[in-house]
């Protein structure tokens, strides 16, 4: 078995007719393979806002999950990963339900489950190889690069026609009726939608972007994994969007007149929030006002060239998750405290949804070995074992290849 975060399009084709050419009834293996890519990507700035109505500002980045794709003569389908032992076996004629014992193949079923309440159908079956260079649960979005891959993997394979922006709101749809994660749209927007060389500011209230070009001049982000394995399911994720809901409930009852926490300004804020008796509550209600401001903020200063106060709204937006939302942890708050401490390191913040997964840290280019040399060492004393650190640039939404 090949290492993790090596595969390559050609290495996952070859992986493909290795694991397919048993000759078995069904298997067309005179059928064309197609090939399809997935970014992972990061969030720039907008923390858990994506489900407050909020704007957000993430760009898909060059790390792929790849996916291969060859219909069937019959109508079984097969899942295969090529970093994760055994094969997962349905059929497109099944009522696919979630099931802890599918493990990964949740998120395919998932995606299919959709289609088929949307009123596609399969005239055959398929099987599917898998293989990603994006490290998973991570922070970055993992499961979303493959729920978008595959349905763009499927819908181009059997002609669907599907829009990128359908594309997404089919994974979040996943992700809340099968997968019981009550998420946002952002991840799978940008990555069913994102462009290199570019950031999305999206407005999660409209589901509507503008592409910003990624103008980052000398500096790179440096994507920086916790290692610290969660999941979104099992993290406090639906308790936090939960009391963002009674936040909100709150402040209309007390006559305020907005669709979600995000309409709220800061100013407004600053007499309304007072209505918030809850010192917990409150508190969330302010993450999100105040991390809207700060993507808006963000993206202005981006416009500019002002790289050094698009920095300074990350720490900012660090501190808040850390100190009003309260999704960080030890590990996080290390990397950010040891890479603002790094010559070059203009910027840092967690990103995703927390609870471990990764951070970023914008770096000059000149400084990124050193930076990382020096985190991991500063990283690894404080918790006790290494993390993962790599640059990225910007990168494509899906695509196939």
């Amino acid at each position: 078995m090949k290492e993790k975060f090596d595969v390559t399009p050609e290495l996952l084709k070859e992986n493909f007719i290795e694991v397919y050419q048993a000759a078995e009834a069904g298997r067309d293996t005179n059928g064309e393979i197609r090939m399809f890519a997935s970014p992972a990507r990061i969030n720039i700035i907008g923390e858990h806002i994506d489900y407050n109505g909020g704007f957000v500002f993430p760009a898909a980045i060059d790390r792929y999950l790849y996916c291969a794709i060859r219909k069937r003569t019959d109508t079984k389908i097969i899942y295969n990963d090529l970093f994760f032992p055994g094969t997962y076996t349905f059929d497109v004629n099944d009522d696919f339900k979630f099931d802890k014992a599918n493990d990964y193949a949740n998120f395919l079923n998932g995606i299919l489950s959709c289609m088929k309440k949307r009123g596609l159908t399969f005239p055959c079956g398929f099987e599917v190889l898998v293989a990603s260079n994006v490290p998973s649960a991570g922070g970055i979005s993992s499961s979303s690069a493959l729920e978008c891959g595959f349905a763009w993997a499927v819908s181009e394979t059997f002609g669907f026609n599907t829009s990128r922006k359908d594309i997404a709101l089919m994974g979040q749809q996943s992700e809340h009726e099968f997968m019981n994660v009550n998420c946002g749209i952002m991840d799978q927007y940008i990555i069913a939608t994102g462009k290199k060389d570019t950031a999305e500011l999206l407005d999660c209230a409209k589901i509507e972007h503008e592409y910003v070009p990624l103008n980052l001049g000398d500096y790179r982000f440096v994507v920086m994994n916790t290692k610290k394995q969660r999941k979104l399911a099992d993290s406090k994720y639906n308790e936090r969007r939960s009391q963002c809901e009674e936040g909100l409930a709150t402040l209309q009852a007390a006559g305020l007149n907005v669709p979600d926490l995000c309409s709220i300004t800061p100013d407004v804020f600053a007499t309304a929030g007072s209505a918030i008796k809850d010192e917990v509550i409150y508190r969330r209600v302010r993450h999100c006002v105040t991390e809207n401001d700060r993507v808006l903020r963000a993206v202005a200063a981006l416009r500019a060239d002002k790289l050094e106060e698009l920095g300074q709204l990350l720490y900012e937006s660090h501190n808040s998750l850390r100190d009003d939302y309260e999704v960080t942890g030890i590990e996080l708050d290390t990397l950010v405290e040891v890479a603002s401490k790094q010559p070059g390191c203009i910027g840092a913040r967690m990103t995703g949804a927390g609870f471990g997964g990764c951070a970023i840290a914008l770096v000059h280019k000149d400084c990124t070995e050193d930076f990382i040399k020096n985190v991991q060492t500063g990283y690894s004393k404080v918790v006790g074992y290494e993390g993962g650190f790599f640059a990225c640039s910007s990168g494509d939404g899906v695509r196939e290849i």
